[in-house]
């Protein structure tokens, strides 16, 4: 099974689920689930207000859209996100997925609500034959270390 679903506590703000674009689209699109503004050279987390469940072999990655650094100047800090499996339903948070944003400008930039920024592409991965995990459960939420948001 694989699906978006809303965080409890944001199911009032009415989240966007994310689709595709078209049949042959990779991505799902995610969106702003509030207005946020992002400052000079300032990094945002931005709520999504969704969790995503996922077969235990597969990651969500997430990429920014191409417009966001074109047309705005805003990047996403880590380049790429990776969602694992057990982020979802997670106790500090549920699994939000947030977007980390970086404002590149020496403007500020509105993030409107609704407004698409990220695009989520799900993905098949493979483990080494003498694999073994440092833990079988997650310790935190948002940043996997144990120190989540």
């Amino acid at each position: 099974m694989r699906k978006f679903e809303i965080v409890t506590s944001f199911a009032h703000l009415n989240p966007t689920i994310p689709m595709r674009a078209t049949e042959s689209s990779a991505g799902y699109d995610l969106s702003s689930i509030e207005e946020v503004i992002i400052e000079p050279k300032q990094i945002k987390l931005i709520p999504t207000g969704l969790k995503v469940m996922m077969q235990k072999d597969e990651a969500l990655f997430i990429f920014p859209r191409s417009s966001l650094a074109i047309k705005r100047g805003l990047m996403m800090s880590n380049s790429v996100g990776v969602i694992d499996a057990d982020y979802y339903g997670n106790q500090d948070n549920e699994g939000h997925i947030m977007i980390p944003l970086m404002n590149m400008t020496d403007n500020p930039v509105i993030i409107k609500k609704g407004e698409r920024i990220a695009q989520g592409i799900f993905m098949h991965y493979l483990k080494t034959t003498d694999d073994q995990a440092r833990s079988n459960e997650r310790k935190g939420g948002f940043g996997s270390s144990g120190h989540g948001i």
